[in-house]
């Protein structure tokens, strides 16, 4: 495989990247509007919400087995414009029946999204022999960053959903499908079969990052849902400065995504979410102990630059365990993603509501540093490339 393909991969992969952080975005940004477009009541919203994740886990299933018959090129290739095409499906129309079509199609889309693209992230980084997987996160963490500013631009101007979405729509599903061209497969890896065996001892082997990935996303759903209620409502801030420490959370992941395959490199996968994992958890106590807003906000800059490390690396990790399968791994795991989607936010709500919400971040922290037990899972302490094997530093490209 040549350096100019796989530098073409690797720029067209992080397009895909930065454009599903956009219409992510796009969608949990605009929530209120979408329920008032709708007339979706308070206590249907929620479900609404759930069905969401549940069928990005059937989506993610049913890429694994997409991806024994077609490359995940492919999948990638037509399920994002799908993704982009249902998400302006929600801002067209006006009955119940059609935000559930629509809502639903983009979950499903946005399982097999996911999966396909982290499956050509860990086949790419395997390629390179050094750590890149976090450069493609830091694209998505960039577009979720546009994305927002581009709804906050529409609720301002007081668009309607359909024009504020159609030109995003409009100039991303053509650029998409143009870079999809140089999407690359990984080249099959040959592991001895006796390695991870049938798929109960692949499952018992993978167990720990699954459970890594759902703690993971339990203290980033926290942040996502909860941050600007706490500041307000616990910590006595203004409404406007409750809005910041999400965006706060969303830059520093992006730093933290941008400068971590330096990291990797330099001082291994293990390292590296310790470190994000420490750092995580010092977070979540400074939120849960603030006396004001200000220490709060310094609590959600901890979590931004320690939580940004761990799911890349997660799957990292398990395509290294499974170089023969990682394709299967990725898309298993992946499923736990929106498992601790589903269980953060009414878990911190519950407990907040019938205990304190300052008690209630103790439990995201303690899921968190539950890491710290998973963490020679991460590879080898000498391990300074997320592929399983090292390559010569000659050989590197982009």
């Amino acid at each position: 495989m040549t350096d100019a393909r796989l530098r073409h991969g690797r720029g067209s992969l992080a397009l895909s990247f930065f454009a599903q952080g956009i219409a992510f975005a796009l969608l949990v940004t605009r929530i209120p509007a979408i329920q008032d477009q709708y007339g979706i009541s308070d206590g249907l919203l929620p479900v609404f919400l759930a069905a969401v994740p549940i069928l990005a886990g059937a989506g993610s299933v049913t890429t694994e087995y997409l991806v024994k018959r077609v490359p995940p090129s492919t999948v990638l290739r037509w399920v994002q414009p799908v993704v982009m095409l249902a998400l302006l499906g929600v801002a067209a129309g006006d009955r119940m029946w059609q935000a559930a079509v629509s809502l639903g199609v983009f979950g499903l889309a946005v399982g097999g999204l996911d999966a396909s693209m982290n499956m050509l992230g860990i086949s790419l980084q395997r390629a390179y022999g050094r750590s890149i997987i976090l450069g493609f996160h830091a694209a998505y963490s960039l577009g979720g960053i546009i994305g927002a500013s581009l709804a906050w631009v529409g609720a301002h101007w007081d668009l309607s959903l359909f024009v504020s979405y159609l030109p995003i729509v409009a100039v991303m599903v053509p650029v998409c499908l143009a870079g999809s061209r140089w999407y690359v497969d990984g080249e099959p890896v040959e592991a001895e079969p006796a390695a991870d065996g049938g798929k109960p001892l692949v499952f018992r082997l993978l167990l720990p990052l699954c459970l890594v990935m759902s703690f993971a996303y339990i203290g980033d759903s926290t942040v996502s849902n909860w941050s600007a209620k706490y500041l307000q409502d616990v910590l006595g801030s203004s409404e406007q400065l409750s809005t910041v420490p999400y965006n706060v959370y969303m830059v520093t992941a992006l730093l933290g995504r941008a400068v971590g395959d330096l990291g990797v490199r330099r001082f291994g996968a293990v390292a590296v979410v310790r470190l994000g994992t420490v750092m995580a958890g010092a977070g979540f106590a400074v939120v849960a102990v603030a006396p004001g807003p200000w220490v709060g906000m310094l609590g959600f800059t901890l979590l931004g630059f320690g939580l940004c490390v761990i799911v890349p690396q997660t799957f990292a990790a398990a395509g290294r365990l499974f170089p023969h399968a990682s394709d299967a791994a990725i898309a298993r795991l992946n499923i736990f993603n929106y498992v601790g989607f589903l269980v953060g936010s009414p878990l911190v709500g519950g407990l907040g509501d019938a205990w304190s919400y300052r008690g209630a971040m103790l439990v995201p922290m303690v899921l968190v540093l539950l890491t710290l037990v998973y963490a020679r899972s991460f590879g080898a302490e000498g391990a300074r490339y997320g592929g399983g094997h090292e390559r010569p530093r000659t050989v590197d490209v982009g």
